[in-house]
């Protein structure tokens, strides 16, 4: 089966103001007030710093781009990610309902903005200047978010225009480009397992590590998504990926932490799997 047959390619992009602001004064004041470097001291300023919804805006944003990536592999261009077509739905189900909840937040956030705009003149004290905010009637168009979705390039098509010697070679490119792009995603793939089971091997293998709950969750989430990840069928990666779910998911972190016995076991586990995945990758690790 061809890859336009096995995903498409994603494009995110989110723009949410920071309302942080560079302040050339105070940083200049703050420079020769402790005799530094001109421009070694840069002061910058929360132009709303009381505003939880724009905190909660951010922290949406932040939780939406992380899950692209999670869900998504690099393909070449930066910006652009290989969706696999078995892990479209689900991806684009959490990503239209944190949409919304996205959306939610800023129709809430833009009626209190110009109170906002109001109280930071007392909060920043000589530091506020009302040219630093935009006005209230263009706040609401500085916040979005698009996913685009198109398909992977295909070498089946016909150029109007150029000769066939030339149509061929541009279609030896594209095929190359194509496919060490395909390469490249699923190599990815496999680094993200071995980046997390390292990761866990170097807690479990540390006696004086603080072995927290996250490093397990995340390596429980990967083993979850991996098989729609592996877009290629690589039979060797989703071996590993049993092997890995099957050794080292299911411990209770508590059990990691007071059980030495059980943490050493672990640690013996994780550097076997890691020495069978360093076989498959080669130099890439």
């Amino acid at each position: 089966m061809k890859l336009t047959d096995k995903a498409l390619l994603g494009t995110l992009a989110i723009s949410v103001p920071s309302f942080n602001k560079l302040d050339k004064q105070i940083s200049l004041d703050n420079t020769i007030a402790n005799g530094a470097v001109e421009g070694s001291l840069r002061t910058h300023k929360s132009l709303l710093p009381t505003s939880e919804l724009l905190k909660d805006i951010k922290q949406k944003a932040t939780f939406i781009r992380t899950s692209f990536y999670t869900n998504t592999l690099p393909w070449g261009m930066k910006g652009i990610a290989l969706l696999p077509s078995a892990n479209y739905l689900d991806f684009m189900t959490l990503f239209r309902k944190h949409k919304a909840e996205f959306e939610v937040l800023v129709d809430r956030f833009c009626p209190q903005y110009p109170q906002l705009v109001q109280d930071a003149q007392s909060l920043l004290g000589t530091s506020y200047k009302p040219d630093d905010y935009a006005h209230p009637d263009d706040i609401r168009r500085r916040f979005s978010m698009t996913m685009s979705i198109t398909n992977v390039p295909a070498d089946d098509f016909r150029c109007v225009g150029i000769s066939e010697a030339e149509e061929a070679l541009l279609r030896a490119d594209i095929q190359a480009t194509t496919k060490q792009a395909a390469q490249d995603a699923m190599g990815e793939a496999w680094q993200r397992l071995y980046d997390r089971v390292k990761h866990l091997s170097e807690k479990l293998n540390d006696p004086t590590a603080t072995f927290k709950n996250t490093t397990l969750d995340h390596i429980t989430e990967l083993c979850s998504i991996l098989p729609r990840l592996n877009f290629a069928d690589d039979p060797n990666l989703e071996a590993m990926r049993q092997e890995v779910e099957g050794k080292l998911v299911g411990h209770h972190p508590d059990a990691l932490r007071n059980d030495p016995d059980l943490r050493r076991e672990m640690g013996g586990e994780a550097n076997d799997i890691m020495a069978k995945m360093g076989a498959f990758m080669g130099a890439s690790v």
